[in-house]
């Protein structure tokens, strides 16, 4: 078993993040029956060809007696796209790897059907990486029918978001304030609290280190029920704007799932933070602690319904790594 065309489909599966929504951003790989490379593709936007049938192209008829490598089952059912597990066995191939069954029950199936027509099929290769990667966000939308929030903050040691007297900036490093940017050109959606549009008039765009606006931008989500002032960057056209009028978490994921969204980003403040932490709305955070202190001002996280220790929220810590001088931490919820 070679992991290595798993990794490159892996790989190529990033680069399509955010731009397949709600379909998953899958990568393909296919070597041929000499195992030599033949073809490889991704998920493009809704509506065009799955990564398997990229793939399948640019392999032409190098693909007859090869091996396809995919980050997800081959689905079956056919949509806006015929099932790539036809297109798979009309080319011809011999021999499946994927890495995560597909647990959409509409789409599920495709191992089945290639096994039943005799092709070799084998699940799980590289399946930890997949579904902490470039899948997490998806895997998680197809299972519980919601978007994937990650709660991304930057704080000093002692837990501050900013001073005593409101500035911030800037708490965290450069190269990770580079990082969250490249985050936000992959993701559906950003959402802030109107105090923090008050308080900091985020652009909540992405964007390059020259400060030019990436090629992709998401969604950017204000919740609140007062007015989103008429000056303020989130209203500068530089991306498409939604307030939603509420402080209710449920409403907010609502409506993005509404629009398709899959994969959000929720930045602040800590009176919202709060309130998708008490309704369990939190799917990962992405902590960036600074090796710095200020003794006071506010904190990360605001009331998040816990009265007493026994309640406390638990989380698994699942990566701690360095960004620039930061400490980057990333965990999910213990259940």
């Amino acid at each position: 078993m070679n992991p290595e065309p798993m990794r490159r489909a892996i790989a190529l599966s990033e680069t399509a993040r955010g731009t397949t929504s709600p379909n998953p951003p899958v990568g393909a790989v296919i070597l041929d029956a000499r195992g030599e490379f033949a073809g490889e593709g991704v998920t493009q936007p809704p509506g065009g060809p799955h990564a398997e049938v990229m793939a399948l192209r640019q392999a032409g008829e190098k693909a007859l007696g090869g091996t396809a490598y995919v980050t997800l089952e081959p689905c079956v059912h056919h949509g806006r796209t015929p099932p790539c597990a036809q297109a798979l066995l009309d080319a011809g191939v011999s021999a499946v790897y994927y890495a995560v069954p597909d647990p959409n029950p509409v789409a599920a199936g495709g191992a089945k059907t290639l096994e039943a027509a005799g092709v070799e099929t084998h699940e799980g290769l590289l399946r930890e990486d997949v579904e902490r990667g470039p899948l997490r966000a998806w895997l998680h939308y197809a299972r519980t029918g919601r978007p994937h929030v990650t709660w991304k903050y930057a704080s000093t040691l002692d837990g501050r978001v900013a001073a005593a007297d409101g500035t911030s900036r800037w708490i965290s490093s450069p190269e990770s304030r580079a990082e969250v940017h490249g985050i936000r050109a992959t993701l559906d959606a950003i959402v802030v609290g109107r105090g923090t549009v008050l308080a900091d008039d985020p652009a909540l765009t992405a964007r390059a280190a020259d400060g030019s606006l990436l090629p992709r931008q998401p969604l950017r989500v204000v919740v609140g029920t007062g007015e989103i002032p008429a000056g303020a960057r989130v209203l500068d056209g530089s991306a498409e704007t939604v307030h939603v009028r509420s402080h209710d978490p449920g409403e907010v994921l609502a409506l993005l799932t509404g629009r398709g969204a899959v994969d959000v980003l929720l930045e602040g403040g800590p009176r919202l933070a709060g309130a998708f932490a008490a309704a369990k709305r939190i799917d990962r955070i992405l902590a960036y602690l600074a090796p710095a202190l200020l003794g006071s001002g506010p904190v990360a996280l605001g009331d998040a319904g816990v009265a007493t220790i026994t309640g406390m929220h638990r989380w698994a810590v699942e990566g701690v790594t360095m960004s620039g001088s930061d400490v980057r931490v990333s965990a999910t919820p213990v259940h």
